[in-house]
């Protein structure tokens, strides 16, 4: 047992590879790496500029009041050190399954296996959160899909719509990712744009004073709102130039996201005041005051098209993982299927979406929310680990002293921020998480038969 937990990385490298230098792992040449800069970036914008930022406004503020923004800007700067350790990372490593294959070309097969479940777990449980609202703000807007039959069947035909799109190719996914984050941020943009000029000053003075406490406790709320930019990363083996394409993406990407958050909590405060607190559909709420009735119609519309955007991106990104598991083992065979025409990882795509289907007909936001933001907090430690053991390994870096300490500096840093962070999680949710990994162990042990005789027939 012990001996299968040593074995070497499956599917990617092998552990006993000392000082290997990692940009030269395994690719995949049958998916076509069609994905550019601005498509990755559309990629990452996209899919974490989603649901929560249509409601986190009011919770955010209900802790801190006018002292909102800053925790927007300690959880963009915690974000920050994570994703620059998924750049590193991602500079080195260009294998299909994004924070999977870093953990596992970085520590072996056993912490890439776990860091797989939590790239799928956070996936899964995200979109299938983010649905539970985008079918009700849809029901809101159209009742015979309110509720019930109804509800459901709006799930099914957009599950089976998006999985169709994203079965046809990876270029077609792409561009419908494009023009949904177009779409759904022009109504943020005009909130953002004429809202400016309603702004109240006396609305964003600070009256009380902030604890840390307030503060950490916000930021664990909006860790639901900066996450995705690990479920962006997981089609790497169709990253055209992941060197290059990754660090720039992500570098664009999150300037973009930091600044139209603090933007949208800043003209939602100035707008309404103490009453952002209470408001259930706080940005509705402000552009109601600021355009009349029309304007939280639009933005009713917009939080519709931007959950779309979510889901959209989420079915092309989060299926990968289950294409690595199936490639390296830990899943059948069939999951790590290709379509002969489209080239596309169609049976993973297709079993996803209808897991995120059932999950979001089942179950509510808030338990779903609760532990996608665990797994993912889980996930962020491990690649940022990584991204320290990458580097280490990298010739470049381990010849100069100074390069090392550089490089060992912003993933322990992030470490720091993400135990901060944690200090959030309850008991009960702890619990939950070791019986997950308690079970996933058993599925690495219970594979390992099959998995060493698929390498010896590779």
């Amino acid at each position: 047992m012990l001996a299968d937990l040593a074995s070497g990385v499956g599917g990617a490298c092998e552990i006993g590879r000392a000082a290997t230098n990692v940009s030269e792992a395994t690719r995949e040449p049958e998916l076509v790496r069609a994905v550019g800069t601005l498509g990755l970036a559309a990629s990452i914008v996209n899919v974490t500029i989603g649901g929560g930022i249509f409601r986190l406004p009011a919770l955010v503020a209900a802790s801190l009041q006018a002292a909102a923004p800053l925790s927007f800007l300690v959880c963009a700067a915690a974000m920050g050190l994570i994703v620059a350790c998924f750049a590193e990372a991602g500079r080195r490593v260009d294998l299909t399954g994004g924070p999977y294959a870093y953990v596992e070309v970085a520590f072996g097969s056993f912490a890439g296996y776990f860091a797989g479940v939590m790239v799928w777990l956070l996936g899964t449980l995200a979109v299938a959160a983010v649905s539970t609202i985008f079918a009700d703000s849809v029901g809101a807007l159209v009742p015979i899909l309110d509720g019930g039959i109804g509800r459901a069947a709006f799930l099914v035909v957009i599950f089976g719509l998006l999985s169709a799109i994203n079965i046809r190719g990876v270029r077609q996914g792409t561009r419908l990712n494009e023009v949904a984050t177009a779409a759904k941020l022009l109504p943020l943009l005009l909130l953002i744009v004429v809202g400016a000029f309603a702004v109240r000053p006396s609305n964003l003075v600070w009256t009380e004073p902030v604890s840390a406490g307030a503060v950490a406790r916000a930021s664990i709320l909006l860790i639901f709102a900066f996450s995705g930019v690990e479920s962006a990363l997981v089609p790497s083996g169709e990253i055209k130039d992941v060197r290059r394409t990754v660090p720039r993406a992500i570098l664009f990407a999150m300037v973009v996201i930091t600044a139209f958050y603090l933007a949208i909590q800043t003209v939602a405060q100035g707008v309404l005041g103490v009453g952002l607190a209470a408001e259930r559909t706080p940005l509705a709420a402000a552009a109601s005051q600021i355009f009349g009735p029309w304007g939280g119609t639009m933005l009713l519309l917009g939080a519709a098209v931007s959950m779309f955007g979510y889901v959209s991106g989420m079915t092309l990104a989060v299926p990968r993982a289950l294409f690595a598991f199936g490639r390296d083992g830990f899943l059948p065979r069939a999951m790590a299927r290709v379509h002969p025409a489209y080239r596309t990882p169609h049976v993973a795509i297709a079993t996803q979406s209808a897991i995120v289907c059932a999950l979001a007909i089942t179950s509510g936001f808030e338990r779903l929310a609760i532990f996608a933001n665990l797994a993912t907090l889980i996930l962020y430690a491990a690649c940022c680990l990584a991204a320290w053991e990458l580097a280490r390994r990298d010739p470049l870096v381990a010849g100069s002293p100074r390069r090392r300490w550089r490089a060992a500096v912003v993933p322990f840093a992030a470490c720091g921020a993400i135990l901060w962070l944690l200090t959030s999680i309850t008991w009960e949710e702890w619990r939950v998480a070791g019986f997950v990994l308690v079970a996933a162990s058993l599925l690495f042990i219970l594979t390992g038969r099959a998995r060493r005789r698929a390498r010896a027939m590779a």
